[in-house]
Parts: structure tokens; C-alpha cells; sequence
């Protein structure tokens, strides 16, 4: 047969084709019957504001490279006018697809748990005064209704405001048709609990309520008709960081253009009078495939509120608590612990307060002389912050906020402006580069009165709150070795200052892509030298060209390699002669995967890392990023044995990537061994590891160990890590 050049567009799926795929898996446990009915309508939610993000910037830049004439082609060969031609009727079909979900699948099931959504029609005469008076006193004083004419303009639309489009007549004067716009208030519950009989629970929309009363808004007209619409604009930001003074000003002098970027799609209710929906397209500028007419509530990311308004904990998850790590509250405390040893954090099963209590200590002891950090997503109301805040009274204190994280710019200049005003060093990173490492840096002079140097890296945000449902890795080290790499890319951060050699880091766009490329490669080179050879990466986006090129090489040298990808992957698996020894697997289930994790065989000397980049193009080389080898043979062990070996297991919530470009529940190409009917969830597995019942932790089910051991990922896996020798400990890892 004859090999594909390394160039066909064949071998690479499109980048945003793939990532509805992941939406899509996400929408399959709104499906799933097995999950509870409120987190089914939470995960149907998710698949909205997934999509929001999606149209409001991939879709929205596409369109823009289009109108601008640009045919640059990816990857898989297509130009940004045929990738929206696929994603036009892939997006409809997805669309109707959430609503039929809504529809046929949801609303009866809540109702058979005695919640329910009633129209206002449809309200029983008590629920309607209720509902009258919650509209009066709360809802009319903050409408204001316009009528389009010469003397009221269309009124401009917010990004993603829900709106009512109301089809007006006179009663006097001409009997010319006119089109009322009003936004449905965003300070209100965007639904409203009603009256209901004892033992249900009963929700009107409130954009329902508006309708309902339409004729108050508009004296002197005749309604015809009415509908909810929503237009998702353009929300990327166009900055000129070389011509700019300050980043900071230029990013928010760009925000409040989000919020009025042109219209990318407009959503309205289905059934809406045709005279509506082509006054809002021509308003809008829209062509045909940009409307979406659906049968249900515009907006589906209300479920959220839907969602958090229950007060039915029964129909949702069974709240988990996280494990704390065992140690005194003493500030020195932790300082101590890590004198003698590592410590590595799997959340949310291991409690992100740690992490909280490492800055928080740093800030309240006097022996600690200095804090530098990242923060390029944190809470609205962050106690790391704060403790930097309260720090930056007695101690040098250096933190470099990323301004450009999307959607949370406005937040990160809030908290950079405060930071600033408690006497904080604050940096907005290099210009060009987005600062996406997650690092943070203390020198600290220990009772031996020596001053040594605490690091924590991970891969995932300093947000307390979303690290209650992402999954994530912390290190926390004393390494001299790596604290001092650390130092060293501080240093790149805020005075472009670079090393030759930055030891067991990789920092993008320095090396990162050029050294996880060396690695691949070493891995196909003792394939063929019949050493053994294996690799395993778990990322959330595989999209860069030169990666899944050196993955593909390596396969066809006789490498095997397992990768656990939860959202787009561009490498096609399964090709004869191409990909046929890659598998790639997408974990979806109640916690967001978001651990960076990479293991190499390496001839039978396993390195294992871990980090913040993915493998796409942004990550490695238009961000600053930190990827480190961990270096404990205990923690190796732990990652390889208690982390990625239960992913591997997983019978729920695994999907299979096919060479198709679908999704499977079931493994491609190689027999699986029977695992007589035992049904195995990674994630609630480490739950049940965290809360240690019954003293079984960290036992997978004897059936799942057998089937495990019919592949070559659980020999490495599963192994027992010797202690390394000090030479090995200390070596910088060898990716040439």
C-alpha cells in the first residue's frame, strides 16, 4: 500500500469540525438517562455556552478571514469558506438536536419528578396574579420599549441580551406595520418560580412574561405577534499591543467593542411571524444559514439558572468534598513538609486549598522575603489575590496578571488595578504572547537561616471556584533545580531576559515545541531499535501540525501511543501504515478534564511530565508556557498508577475516536477482553479514592485488570517505580 505524504490533507481532521464533536459529547450526558435529571438540564446548559463561545470567536473569525478574501488553508486543505460551509449545516443539525434533547427528553423527565415549566397561558389564576404582580413591580420599571421609525433607530443590541421583537399595527392614524424592540432585563432571574401545588415545582420563563404583556408596553397598538431573539456578536479583540502605551488600556479600551461587535448569528424562537425574522435579518445584516428558529426557549444557556433555582438535591450529584491534605495551620507548616518532600494534588479530588493556604502562608510569614505569580483566570473574589495584597505591605511581591484571558479580561484589570494600588509589582507578560503558565514563586530564609526557594506548578488556574470541577494537577517543590528554572522564566516574564537552558522545564514559545517533538522522536528511534517504546498524553486540544506529525512517524516506527484528548483532536487514528498503533480516547463526564499529563517509555527509563500547554499551535508557540518532568519516582508512580491507569479502565465515560472522525463507545481495531458486565467510571473512582470507604482505594475491579492487561499501556502503568539514583534525578531530561 502505498504511504500518504506526510502533507495529504487526509491525514489531519479540521480543528472546529472536531471541537462540535466534543460538544457533542457533552451533549450525550444530557441525554444519558444515567446521570440525574438536574445535571442532565446543567450539561445541556454547558452545550450552549460552549456554543456561544464558539460561534462569538471561531465562527465569527472564520466569517472575517472570509469577507477579507483570505483562502489560507489548515491543515486538513480546507479555506476558511468551505470550513463554514460544513460548520453552517453541522451547527443547525446540532442546535436541533439540543432542543429535541430539551424537548423530548428533559421536560418529560422533570415532570415526572414534579418539575415543570408552564407558559402563561397556561397558569392557573392564582399562579397569573402572582406572576402580574412580580411584572408590575418588578419587571415594567425596567423596560423601555422603542418602535422603530425615522426618529427611533433600531436600538442596539447587546451581545448575547435576550430581546423581544414585537409586530405592532396602530389603532389610530395609519395602519402601517411596525417592529417593537424591547431587551428582557438582565438584572432579573431569567426564570420565575410560581405558585405550584405541594410536593412540585413549577417555573414560567421570563421572557414569557414580557410577552404576556406586550400590549402594556405599546398603548395605542394592536399586537400581531411577538418573539424572543438573541444575536451573538463578534467577541474577539483586536489589539495593536506594539502601538499601545500600556496593555492594560489597550485591552479595555477594546472590551466595551465586544459588546457591539458585528452580529454572527441571531436566534429566535420558532414560529415567529416571517415579517419579524426577515426585519431583524436585513437589521443584522445575516445571511440565511445565521438564523436559527428554535423550538424551545432562545437561550438554553438558561439552564443554568434553571438548574441552581431547584431546590431538589436528590435530582442532582451527590455533593463531594474534596480531600484536605493533613497538616497544622501553623504558616511554617507546610514549609516544613516541603522541605523533606514533594507534594503532588490531583483536584478536585485533593483540595485546591493547599494551594490557597501556600500563598496564604507566604503571606503571613516573615520569613518569607518575596511572592512571584501567574494569573491569568482567578475568582471574582480570589483569596490568593488578596493574600498577594496583603503581602505587598511587608514583602517584594511580583505578580503577572494576562489581561487577554477571554471573557475574564475584565475581571483580571480589576484585579490588576487593585493589585497595583496595595503596592504590588504588577506585569501584563511579553507582548504578542499570552502568559498561560501557571506558576508561582516564594524565597523564604528556613530556621537553618539558608534562604531557599518554594515553587508551585500546575496545570490549571489559581480559581478556587473552578477547581472544584476541573480536573487538575498541583506540584508543590523545594527542587532547587526547578525553583530555579521557575526564577529563571519570572525573568523571561518581566524583562525578556532568556536562558540557554532552562533544566527539567520547557517554557514555550522558547523550546516547548521543539523539545516535545525531540521527545516523540527519541520514543520512535527506540521502536526501532527494538527498545521499548510508549507514549501517553492526556491534553484537551491536539491540534498542531508538527506534534501529530512526529506522533505519526512514531507510530510507523512501532511506538504505541495512547492519548486521552478530551475536546478537538486533528490526528486521524486507525490509518494503515500511518496511525494504526494510535488510539486516542475523549473522557466527558461530572468534572471537566483538564490535566496535562505526558508519558515516554524511553527505552524502559519512563519520564513522566506535566504542565499547562496543550499540544496546538497557541500553546506552543504564542503563549508562555511551562511544561516540567516530575522528578519523585513516588509521585511517577502515582501519576502513572492512581491517575492515568484508571482513565484507561473507564467503561462510562470514554468515547473512542474512529478514523471517521466519530466518536465510539466502543474501542476500534483491537479485541477487548470481557469484563463481565463491570461498569467503571474513572471520576467516580477517584472520588471514592479520596473519601477511602471502606478501605479499598485505589483498587481497580479484577475483571478491568485483566482487560488492562491485554494492551502495552498497563505494563508501564501499572509498574512499580524503583528509586532513582540521584545522577537520574538530577539529569535534564535528553530530548535529542
Amino acid at each position: 500500500m502505498r504511504r500518504a505524504p506526510s502533507e495529504s490533507p487526509r491525514l489531519f481532521f479540521n480543528r472546529h469540525l472536531s471541537w462540535l464533536q466534543f460538544n457533542r459529547r457533552v451533549l450525550e450526558e444530557a441525554l444519558d438517562s444515567r446521570n440525574p435529571v438536574l445535571e442532565r438540564a446543567k450539561f445541556l446548559a454547558i452545550t450552549a455556552s460552549n456554543l456561544d463561545e464558539f460561534v462569538e470567536v471561531r465562527v465569527a473569525g472564520l466569517l472575517q478571514q472570509a469577507e477579507q478574501g483570505k483562502n489560507d488553508v489548515g491543515p486538513d486543505g480546507l479555506a476558511p469558506h468551505e470550513v463554514l460551509a460544513q460548520l453552517s449545516s453541522a451547527i443547525h443539525e446540532f442546535v436541533k438536536d439540543q432542543y429535541e434533547c430539551w424537548r423530548e427528553k428533559l421536560v418529560p423527565a422533570l415532570a415526572e419528578e414534579s418539575v415543570r415549566v408552564r407558559s402563561f397561558r397556561r397558569l392557573k389564576p392564582e399562579a397569573r396574579k402572582v406572576v402580574e404582580r412580580f411584572y408590575l413591580e418588578r419587571v415594567e420599571p425596567l423596560m423601555t420599549p422603542v418602535t422603530v421609525d425615522p426618529a427611533h433607530p433600531f436600538p442596539h443590541v447587546l451581545n448575547k441580551a435576550l430581546c423581544m421583537a414585537v409586530l405592532l399595527r396602530r389603532k389610530r392614524k395609519d395602519s402601517g406595520i411596525h417592529l417593537g424592540v424591547v431587551t428582557v432585563p438582565r438584572a432579573l432571574p431569567r426564570v420565575f418560580r410560581i405558585p405550584s401545588p405541594e410536593g412540585s415545582i413549577e417555573y414560567i420563563f421570563l421572557h414569557d412574561i414580557v410577552a404576556a404583556h406586550a400590549e402594556r408596553l405599546y398603548h395605542g397598538y394592536k399586537v400581531l405577534g411577538s418573539a424572543p431573539f438573541r444575536v451573538t456578536r463578534n467577541s474577539n479583540l483586536y489589539l495593536r499591543e506594539e502601538e499601545s502605551r500600556s496593555i492594560l488600556d489597550s485591552v479595555d479600551s477594546q472590551l466595551h467593542r465586544r459588546r457591539k461587535g458585528e452580529a454572527v448569528r441571531l436566534e429566535i424562537e420558532a414560529g415567529a411571524d416571517p415579517e419579524i425574522v426577515e426585519r431583524l435579518r436585513s437589521n443584522f445584516r445575516l445571511a440565511a444559514w445565521q438564523i436559527f428558529q428554535v423550538d424551545g426557549p432562545v437561550n438554553l444557556s438558561r439552564l443554568f439558572n434553571f438548574y441552581d433555582q431547584t431546590p431538589r438535591p436528590d435530582l442532582k450529584f451527590t455533593p463531594f468534598t474534596p480531600k484536605e491534605m493533613a497538616i497544622s495551620h501553623e504558616p511554617h507548616a507546610l514549609f516544613n513538609v516541603l522541605r523533606g518532600r514533594d507534594v503532588l494534588l490531583h483536584h478536585p479530588y485533593d483540595s485546591y486549598s493547599t494551594v490557597v493556604r501556600f500563598i496564604e502562608s507566604a503571606a503571613s510569614d516573615p520569613d518569607v522575603l518575596s511572592i512571584k505569580q501567574t494569573l491569568y483566570r482567578t475568582s471574582e473574589d480570589s483569596p490568593i489575590a488578596r493574600a498577594l495584597m496583603q503581602a505587598a505591605a511587608k514583602k517584594e511581591v511580583t505578580v503577572v496578571v494576562e489581561l487577554k484571558a477571554r471573557f475574564d479580561e475584565a475581571s483580571n484589570i480589576r484585579w490588576a488595578r487593585s493589585l497595583q494600588d496595595a503596592g504590588v509589582q504588577v506585569y501584563h507578560g511579553l507582548v504578542g504572547l499570552k502568559t498561560h503558565c501557571k506558576l508561582a514563586l516564594l524565597a523564604r530564609r528556613d530556621p537553618d537561616g539558608k534562604v531557599r526557594r518554594y515553587a508551585h506548578l500546575g496545570t490549571g488556574n489559581y480559581n478556587p471556584s473552578t477547581a472544584r470541577f476541573y480536573t487538575d494537577l498541583s506540584l508543590l517543590t523545594n527542587d532547587a533545580q526547578i525553583t530555579e528554572a521557575v526564577h529563571y522564566v519570572f525573568n523571561f516574564l518581566t524583562a525578556y531576559s532568556e536562558q540557554a537552558n532552562y533544566g527539567p522545564l520547557s517554557v514555550a514559545p522558547l523550546n516547548l515545541g521543539r523539545n516535545c517533538v525531540s521527545l516523540i522522536d527519541r520514543e520512535a528511534a527506540h521502536a526501532r531499535a527494538g527498545r521499548p517504546a510508549l507514549i501517553v498524553a492526556k491534553v484537551n486540544s491536539l491540534l498542531d501540525k508538527e506534534i501529530i506529525q512526529a506522533l505519526y512517524r512514531a507510530s510507523r516506527a512501532g511506538a504505541h501511543i495512547e492519548l486521552i484528548v478530551r475536546g478537538a483532536c486533528a490526528l486521524r487514528p486507525g490509518m494503515r501504515g500511518i496511525s494504526s498503533r494510535i488510539r486516542v480516547r475523549s473522557v466527558v463526564g461530572r468534572f471537566l478534564e483538564h490535566s496535562r499529563i505526558f508519558v515516554f517509555r524511553n527505552g524502559g527509563d519512563t519520564e513522566v511530565y506535566l504542565g499547562s500547554a496543550d499540544w496546538m499551535p497557541r500553546n506552543l508557540y504564542e503563549r508562555v508556557e511551562v511544561i516540567f518532568r516530575l522528578k519523585d519516582p513516588d509521585l511517577c508512580e502515582k501519576v502513572c498508577r492512581e491517575i492515568l491507569l484508571p482513565y484507561f479502565a473507564d467503561t462510562e465515560k470514554a468515547r473512542f475516536l474512529l478514523s471517521s472522525g466519530e466518536y465510539s463507545r466502543t474501542p476500534p481495531g483491537r479485541p477487548e477482553a470481557p469484563t463481565n458486565g463491570t461498569r467503571f467510571n474513572a471520576q467516580e473512582f477517584f472520588m471514592h479514592a479520596a473519601l477511602d470507604r471502606e478501605g479499598e482505594s485505589g483498587l481497580l475491579p479484577e475483571s478491568l485488570v485483566e482487560k488492562l492487561q491485554n494492551s502495552p499501556v498497563y505494563e508501564v502503568l501499572s509498574e512499580k517505580w524503583g528509586a532513582a539514583t540521584e545522577a537520574e534525578a538530577d539529569a535534564e531530561p535528553d530530548a535529542s
